[in-house]
């Protein structure tokens, strides 16, 4: 049965509505999994974002790059679904929702459009964090969906194009001077692939400059590079990407982002073996941010609604079987929340804000819904840890795989981890 977007408005239940009606907001990965896991469950599926489709954020750095091609990576969601939606009961509606009244079991649409909702699925992902410092987004772009990808693109590109018409070499360094700004898997596989652009790619493609020449800086606040990591193969992250023609600053707090560079302070040893905090400017006119991430603006919304906590990062604090207290038909999962694993319940840990913990979660959630129809206890989530990757340029990555069960770790880099 397929229903028109009127009827899904009103904040009860529609002739044209007679199962539950789940409301899912957000395609990315955990609410994908949600939307499939329901498919075959006796319930009627909305699912609503901002765009309309469905986006492998792990390579958006090669697309800001032009390592690959958009389609590459984003996928139509109605395309991806199209067996779900083929069984009659999925709807994909493209629109941001602006508020949540839970009053009234509805969300409500940019265009003023109300949805009723018997279960609800929150997983609006996250967005870019600069710890207060807003005004720097303009001279440093995060890296979260594909127009951030495309703004990135361009600015690079573009800093080579202005390379090679500028005459004077003081005012050509900041065109080849490249910088990022954090260490994580997304800032180290963006030094490293911009590390290989100016190395390689581009190394004969320009006649007044030597792209070998270009200088691309990945900055961290933290002691290391890949934080996440064990020590050893952080380590071994920073000697891949001084080989690709990268330099690290570690311990580098940056305090200012310009049109012209950025303002860091480092920690430097003096002569007499103390360490003292130095200002230093470096001249850039392309920075890319990749040092904080913030929990979707819907977090605060759900908040202000419902009385529910967040984490200093926004996301929702939830409750062992991912619903927020006194409402257990609202489910929050992915990026969005602040979870606990309990694979031993008497000592939970966090879940890592990485893609298969939002799958795991979306699969979960998904599976408590059914449990409650069928007048069943919710289980609490338990999170699979299946290791961690990060590709650092051709033939270079570092893996950190956990095999489950037998409590043993796998670990290895260079080129054997690039081809895994």
């Amino acid at each position: 049965m397929t229903l028109s977007t009127s009827s899904f408005s009103g904040t009860g239940s529609t002739p044209a509505q007679q199962k539950p009606r789940v409301v899912i907001i957000g395609c990315g990965f955990g609410g994908l999994e949600a939307a499939k896991a329901l498919s075959d469950a006796d319930v009627e599926i909305v699912v609503i974002d901002r765009t309309n489709h469905h986006l492998f954020q792990p390579l958006l750095y090669q697309v800001a790059t032009a390592g690959l091609p958009a389609p590459a990576i984003a996928g139509p969601i109605r395309h991806i679904l199209r067996k779900q939606i083929a069984r009659g009961n999925l709807t994909v509606l493209m629109g941001e929702v602006t508020s949540i009244d839970t009053a009234s079991d509805c969300i409500v649409l940019d265009g003023g459009e109300h949805i009723h909702y018997d279960h609800l699925i929150l997983a609006a992902g996250a967005t870019h964090s600069y710890f207060g410092r807003d005004e720097w987004a303009k001279y440093a772009p995060g890296l979260k969906t594909l127009g951030d990808a495309f703004t990135i693109r361009r600015r690079v590109l573009t800093a080579f194009e202005q390379a090679e018409r500028e005459t004077d070499p003081a005012k050509r360094e900041p065109w080849l001077t490249f910088a990022v700004v954090g260490a994580g898997p997304t800032g180290v596989e963006m030094a490293g692939t911009m590390a290989e652009i100016a190395q390689q790619t581009l190394s004969t493609e320009f006649r007044r400059i030597d792209s070998r020449m270009a200088r691309i800086i990945l900055l961290e606040g933290a002691p290391r590079v890949l934080g996440t990591f064990t020590d050893d193969l952080s380590k071994r992250a920073k000697e891949q990407l001084e080989m690709l023609g990268a330099e690290v600053l570690t311990g580098a707090k940056v305090t200012n982002i310009t049109a012209f560079g950025i303002h860091y302070d480092i920690n430097e040893t003096q002569p007499d073996g103390s360490t003292k905090s130095t200002s230093h400017f470096l001249p850039s006119r392309t920075v890319v941010w990749a040092a904080g991430v913030a929990a979707s603006p819907l977090g605060r919304a759900l908040a202000k609604s419902t009385g529910c906590q967040l984490d200093r990062a926004g996301r929702v604090i939830v409750q062992p079987d991912l619903t927020i207290p006194g409402h257990s038909n609202i489910y929050v999962v992915g990026d969005l929340a602040s979870a606990k694993s309990y694979l031993d319940p008497k000592h939970p840990t966090p879940v890592p804000g990485v893609s298969p913990g939002a799958k795991q979660m979306g699969r979960k959630a998904a599976f408590n819904i059914m449990r409650r129809m069928k007048g069943l206890e919710p289980q609490s989530f338990r999170y699979f840890d299946y290791g961690s990757m990060a590709t650092i340029g051709k033939r270079a990555a570092v893996a950190m795989l956990d095999i489950p069960f037998i409590n043993k770790q796998i670990k290895f880099s260079g080129f054997s981890a690039w081809l895994f």
